[in-house]
């Protein structure tokens, strides 16, 4: 369809769904709930633990084979790899911010869901991601998606991600909820369907 969008969903196992019992992850969620199918057309690309040093160094290659000119929206999903990788937050920020200005350079708009709390990551650590990569995106008028702090602490997230150090689908539907709630269907031109559902 002429007025279609191409959905390039890149990140690590969280944009996979990887832990959800029916398979939906975040983005499966948010897409059903925006009930748009012939107007969006998604592609799920994920890579386990993935820093965002791996993400910068594959992105333009996996939007290039899909995009179609001036219909292309590109969703990073920032996982908190980067604090067990042993990267600097400056090398996390340049990472974020070369593959922001590529994308504006290419005419794909992007969309960024930060790396939320996890088990198996250091809360200060990924604390101080979280702030890094938002002021990156807000540099660039780019939508940013903090999902560590409302998840911090957050009882039904904690007992969630306990079980296996990933989300469930009590988990994915928390991710699914602050995405289109901090205007994931604004951003794709499709909010006055969802709101009216």
């Amino acid at each position: 369809m002429e007025n279609s969008r191409h959905l390039i969903v890149l990140g690590d196992r969280l944009v996979a769904g990887v832990g959800d019992a029916r398979a939906l992850g975040w983005i499966g969620r948010v897409l059903a709930r925006l009930g748009e199918p012939d107007l969006i057309h998604p592609y799920v690309l994920a890579v386990p633990e993935e820093s965002t040093s791996e993400l910068a160094a594959r992105w333009r290659m996996e939007a290039e084979r899909r995009a179609v000119y001036g219909r292309t929206a590109v969703v990073l999903g920032i996982s908190p790899e980067d604090t067990n990788a042993g990267l600097t937050t400056p090398r996390s920020r340049l990472n974020l911010a070369n593959i922001l200005d590529d994308a504006a350079g290419m005419h794909m708009s992007t969309f960024v869901v930060g790396p939320p709390p996890l088990p198996t990551y250091d809360v200060n650590a990924c604390a101080a991601l979280n702030k890094a990569l938002a002021e990156v995106c807000a540099r660039r008028q780019v939508p940013y998606v903090d999902t560590f702090s409302p998840l911090v602490g957050h009882d039904e997230w904690s007992i969630d991600v306990a079980r296996t150090g990933m989300p469930g689908q009590s988990g994915y539907g928390l991710l699914a909820w602050l995405v289109l709630n901090a205007g994931f269907g604004s951003w794709l031109g499709v909010e006055d369907v969802w709101e009216k559902r």
